[in-house]
This record gives C-alpha cells, structure tokens and sequence, in this order.
C-alpha cells in the first residue's frame, strides 16, 4: 500500500512542469548562456571584488565567444548609526546596490535591466583597524550576495530565452 502512494505520488510529482534550472549541468542552456556574457570592469575596489564574484559564477568565458555583456554599476555606502554618549559611533551599515543591464551583442538590445542590493551591520569597536577589518569583510560578504542575486535573475531570463 505504501509503495502504491508513493509510486502515485511520483507520477503526480513529474507532471507539475518542475525542471531544474542547471538542468544538463555544464552543457545546459543557462550554464551556457551564463558563460557566454563578458563583465566589463567596474570601477573602485567593490567593483574589482563584484566583476571577479560574477566572473566565478559565469564561468569566465569572456572575450570574442560572448554574446552578452552585463554592464555593472554600484552604489558602496557606508553610513554611521548609533551615536554613543560621548558622541562617538557605535555602529555603522554598509550598504550595496547594483544596477545593471544585460545586453545583446548582436542587436544591442537590452535583455535586463534591473537592480540588487544587500546590506549588513558592522560594530564600532575601540580598535580602528577591527573596525576596518569589519568594514571590508562587509563589502567582500555583500559582494557575493549581490553577485548571487544577479546570477538568480540572468539564469531565470536566459533559461526564458532559450
């Protein structure tokens, strides 16, 4: 009886359209698609660390095999909160928005064109080089949460494409 509903909740299961969205692996359209846009570079050091997270996550086939190019602009801001008593921050947040515009090489049309952005806290401690320490890492983490959405959303579009 149970292998009886579990069979039936199996056939049930492969006909609601589900596919995966990496589905054929490195072969894949999306995967393809992916490997196929070029990052031009980004200004500033949060842009070195955002074109090299997006690059890892496309697989790095830019150059005269692109069909895409994703052009990338950021918005690194980093802002103080808390204001202790003796008038000194106790705390800051870091804050990253991408805007960028996947477009077509071969018509110049513009495919996507949307935004991400994540942020994060950071404590204010005695030592300015903790602090220091704790603001980089900030942009390093958002860089590759950004990174992350971005890839999410060009998979989705170029998984519609195809």
């Amino acid at each position: 009886m149970k292998v009886l509903a579990a069979l039936s909740a199996l056939a049930l299961l492969s006909g609601c359209g589900l596919q995966p969205l990496y589905a054929g692996g490195s072969s894949g359209a999306v995967a393809q698609g992916l490997g196929a846009i070029d990052v031009p570079p980004i200004p500033e050091r949060a842009g070195w660390l955002m074109r090299n997270a997006l690059m890892d996550r496309f697989g790095h086939n830019s150059g005269p095999a692109a069909r895409y190019r994703l052009d990338v602009v950021l918005d690194d801001d980093l802002e103080a909160l808390g204001l202790l008593t003796d008038d000194t921050i106790g705390r800051e947040r870091r804050t990253l928005r991408a805007r960028y515009q996947l477009v077509d090489l071969s018509t110049g049309t513009v495919l996507v064109d949307a935004s991400a952005g994540s942020d994060a806290g950071i404590d204010v401690v005695s030592s300015e080089y903790a602090t220091i320490s704790a603001e980089q890492t900030a942009l390093e983490n958002l860089t590759q949460e950004v990174a992350d959405q971005i890839t999410a959303r060009l998979s989705l579009v170029l998984r519609e494409a195809q």
